[in-house]
């Protein structure tokens, strides 16, 4: 048991679209991630997913409508549903999700990132 500042794990890394690890829970991972520009297009078939923006500016296309978040605000995807986030700056979230999901959900993309990847 020992504390988790995000300011200085999110300091460990510079790539975007790549989530680490920090910590687990029962069978869910919380995930840090930077991220800037467009991402894919997918959908999480077996699972919610949680976006947490910790700094910065982000936004969550859907088929018809888009959801903007900022610091400090959240929102639950649920399963099943399609979308696509994008930053237009660099922003950083976390994420909590199952062990074992793929950044990229339902798709393989140049985008899908090392899963398990822990700092």
């Amino acid at each position: 048991m020992k504390k988790i500042n995000f300011s200085s794990k999110f300091d460990k890394f510079s790539d975007h679209w790549s989530p680490k690890v920090i910590a687990e829970m029962n069978d869910y991972q919380f995930k840090l991630v930077k991220i800037k520009d467009d991402f894919i297009w997918h959908m999480h078939e077996d699972t919610d997913e949680v976006f947490i923006v910790v700094d910065g500016e982000i936004a969550i296309e859907f088929e018809k409508e888009t959801i903007n978040l900022k610091t400090g605000e959240m929102l639950v995807v649920p399963k099943g549903i399609k979308h696509r986030p994008y930053a237009k700056k660099e922003a950083c979230i976390m994420l909590v999700e199952p062990k074992g999901v793929l950044n990229t959900g339902d798709k393989i993309d140049e985008l899908t990132a090392p899963n398990d990847d822990w700092i």
